[in-house]
């Protein structure tokens, strides 16, 4: 998400940087580029007028223009506004009532409103280790009530079953008093989608909202659609008391101007970002966190978050504590890693977040992706548990079995052999050479880019 953006930006904002002093010509300039940039990310016209027009009013100010160093003072205030565009601050869940805290889910067909009931659970089960019981309401399409039913099995949250020739007000209704019943924490309810707003649907949706009275209201809305998830938010604003928005897809949308435009047209927040098809791919929507992510400064707040929630902190000791006896990394140990690096969202999930990474030349991104690692992981798949332990063992005819095994060829197999024994030696030199700050300059440049994946 905002990888095209983020290119821009970052272009025009490095030519300032290095400056000596701001002219009203060069920030004239400047503005220009930061509005074709935001207009090409699909950002609402208005919402680019508004913060361009901010941007000029602060930059020509004494505080700008007599600062030591102008181009950061305008890097920071574009990375200011861009943070108040998206709300200034992460908007929680309300969940402070009396149990059960209800949360109804609006949205278009197509939005995946249904997929986003499951994650919202998991995460309310796994952040705030709440009990959570869902139920959908969308008595149109039996598969959408079937699919939520698979989904609860699969996290582990009770599912209040319903039927299509029920009234969604009763199902509503019924499944809060089960809840209530199971003193369960909260209640998520998963609402029909149509393929447009029309008069019927808002109607439903206002009787069930009447009659239940949730604490949040959020609408999930396709982040690929641009301005238009915007405006398709506002009519639903218009129609519903909404609380908070909910992003699907953001892994697919280059632009963001969703993000950007969400918060300025409807007066509510965002409060959580869908990153991939995954069932825990959910995040808080943290504005800041997201403006220095944009500007090519990183997010490591997250990328600690995520280490912290994805990370097998046993798994990582054990290794530890192998190669402090000076015991031999291996592959399995390899393979381990690479597990850790695709529960943390792959490679570039983590590279995304990592400073400077959109200043990369483009072939250096080219070469690094997450194919790689499946193609890695097959290849030590298709080895023995005695080749993975002792690769040295693996001759001529091994290669070319572990090759047919895994769908490459040999030659994919020498280079990971290969890199493989840099790894090793690396490894050796960690215990004699003072740790993995030390192992990790070591590596630096010594690779390929994009052939091996950073360590967990």
């Amino acid at each position: 998400m905002f990888s095209n953006l983020s290119e821009r930006l970052t272009k025009v904002l490095k030519n300032l940087s290095g400056r000596g002093r701001l002219t009203e010509e060069n920030i004239e300039e400047t503005l220009r580029d930061i509005r074709m940039a935001l207009l090409e990310a699909d950002v609402a016209l208005p919402v680019v007028k508004d913060v361009v027009a901010h941007i000029k009013e602060k930059a020509i100010g004494v505080e700008v223009m007599q600062s030591l160093t102008p181009g950061q003072a305008l890097i920071k205030l574009v990375r200011d506004e861009l943070i108040a565009m998206m709300g200034e601050v992460c908007d929680d869940l309300n969940l402070s009532t009396e149990p059960p805290a209800i949360i109804l889910m609006a949205g278009l067909q197509g939005s995946g409103k249904t997929t986003t009931v499951a994650k919202l659970a998991r995460f309310l089960q796994q952040k705030h280790k709440k009990t959570v019981l869902v139920t959908s309401c969308d008595i149109y399409r039996p598969a959408a009530i079937q699919q939520l039913e698979t989904l609860a099995k699969q996290i582990d949250a009770t599912f209040y079953p319903s039927s299509s020739n029920e009234d969604p007000v009763t199902i509503a209704k019924n499944a809060i008093h089960a809840a209530k019943t199971k003193l369960i924490d909260v209640v998520i309810i998963d609402t029909a989608g149509r393929l447009h707003i029309d008069e019927e649907m808002m109607a439903e949706i206002k009787r069930l909202h009447e009659a239940i009275q949730p604490i949040e209201t959020l609408f999930v809305v396709d982040s690929m659609t641009g301005q238009d998830a915007a405006n398709t938010a506002k009519a639903f604003n218009e129609a519903l008391p909404l609380t908070g928005v909910i992003l699907t897809k953001t892994d697919g949308d280059a632009r963001g101007g969703a993000a950007l435009s969400i918060r300025r047209i409807t007066g509510k927040p965002i409060k959580f970002l869908g990153i991939g098809e995954k069932i825990d791919a959910l995040e808080s929507f943290h504005p800041d966190r997201i403006a220095s992510r944009i500007l090519g400064m990183g997010d490591i707040l997250t990328l600690v978050e995520e280490a912290e929630k994805n990370l097998d902190r046993s798994k990582a000791e054990k290794l530890a504590n192998k190669i402090k006896k000076g015991k031999m990394f291996d592959l399995e140990d390899f393979r381990d890693q690479l597990k850790q690096v695709t529960n943390m969202g792959g490679i570039m999930g983590i590279m995304n977040k990592l400073p400077g990474m959109n200043q990369l030349p483009k072939a250096a991104k080219d070469g690094i992706n997450d194919k790689m690692l499946t193609k890695i992981e097959a290849m030590i798949n298709s080895m023995t548990r005695k080749e993975r332990r002792f690769p040295g063992l693996i001759n001529g005819s091994r290669k070319r079995r572990i090759a047919m095994g895994s769908g490459t060829n040999i030659q994919d197999i020498n280079r990971l052999l290969k890199q493989f024994t840099q790894m090793q030696k690396m490894m050796k030199k960690l215990t004699k050479q003072g740790g993995l700050l030390k192992l990790m300059r070591g590596l630096q440049g010594k690779l390929p880019p994009g052939t091996l994946p950073p360590m967990g």
